[in-house]
């Protein structure tokens, strides 16, 4: 009788296993591809009521090659998702090893997917959004209507990002012909580096519109003013080439130069974060130097950005 106890307690204590998560779902709570994941813990967990049970959470969009993967211990997890393809995740429950005799116990997957229903055909949906952040002040974003609009189709645009507590619909659309085509966003506080959530949809009498969503980061779509006051000074065969800072909130650390240089009939373009060079002559009979610069956000400040258009050309015109 003693031997088959103690078998019995080797049995038990070698067979340590944890149910997996339950209600495992993926929420939308309206914020245009933030999305809400959250379970609850696994039933029976009464034999390990002094471990703090872990969770292990993979995530995708559903064409991407990669998972993303989260350790914690909470009960909910958010993060953005690009809706225009769908999401799936799944989750497992980890006991860590002072728990199970020295090795971790995983429970079997818990699994969940979401999917933006797919109404109106493909090419309903708008063409060639582009926006662009000027000068870090003023966001605007424009678009084509789908090639395969009817006339009566008209576009909609509702953006969010986290320091809004709800969707916001575009209040000044720019138009064309009485359809909208583009918007001119108010002030957004709060809003540089995070993710900036914006979704297209459409209205027609005639036939469904496909939404379009986008996930921007706004500092990575700023258009800075071009330098102005630009100053070409000659000694010798050096030359100093200068110019101001481009006006506005974007600071000095933030900005690097492009600067196209052309003497006589011989052109090169070089970059700086300085907003001065020093170039030297390739010839002390040149006749004519002139530069002229652009500025584009630099990485120490954004990952991305869009060079300004080019300043006013300045010139030195040699004795000929």
């Amino acid at each position: 009788l003693c031997h088959k106890i103690q078998n019995k307690l080797k049995y038990s204590i070698g067979f340590i296993s944890v149910n997996p998560p339950q209600d495992f779902e993926i929420v939308d709570p309206g914020y245009l591809g933030y999305l809400y994941l959250q379970w609850r813990p696994p039933v029976s967990l009464d034999n390990f009521n002094k471990c703090t049970v872990e969770y292990e959470l993979k995530y995708r969009n559903v064409d991407s090659e990669n998972w993303r993967t989260i350790i914690t211990k909470n009960l909910l997890y958010k993060d953005g998702f690009d809706l225009n393809k769908g999401v799936e995740a799944k989750i497992h429950a980890l006991l860590p090893r002072q728990c199970t005799n020295g090795s971790e116990v995983q429970s079997s997957w818990s699994e969940a997917t979401y999917w933006i229903s797919s109404q109106g055909n493909l090419d309903t949906k708008i063409q060639d959004m582009d926006c662009v952040y000027y000068n870090w002040q003023y966001l605007l974003c424009s678009w084509k209507p789908g090639m395969g609009a009817h006339l009566d189709s008209n576009y909609s645009l509702y953006y969010w990002y986290e320091s809004l507590d709800r969707a916001l619909e575009c209040i000044d659309y720019i138009q064309a012909k009485g359809k909208n085509i583009g918007c001119r966003f108010p002030y957004l506080e709060s809003s540089d580096y995070k993710d900036f959530y914006i979704c297209v949809n459409g209205s027609s009498e005639s036939q469904l519109i496909r939404p379009s969503y986008f996930i921007f980061q706004l500092q990575n779509i700023v258009k800075p003013l071009p330098p102005d006051y630009l100053s070409l000074t000659m000694k010798n065969s050096e030359v100093n080439l200068k110019w101001s800072i481009p006006r506005g909130p974007i600071p000095a650390k933030c900005l690097i130069y492009e600067i196209e240089f052309t003497e006589d009939d011989t052109a090169w373009v070089t970059t700086t974060i300085e907003n001065e060079i020093y170039i030297t002559r390739t010839s002390n009979e040149s006749l004519q130097l002139c530069f002229l610069v652009r500025s584009k956000m630099n990485i120490y400040c954004a990952d991305d950005g869009i060079w300004s258009e080019w300043s006013d050309e300045q010139c030195w015109k040699g004795m000929g």
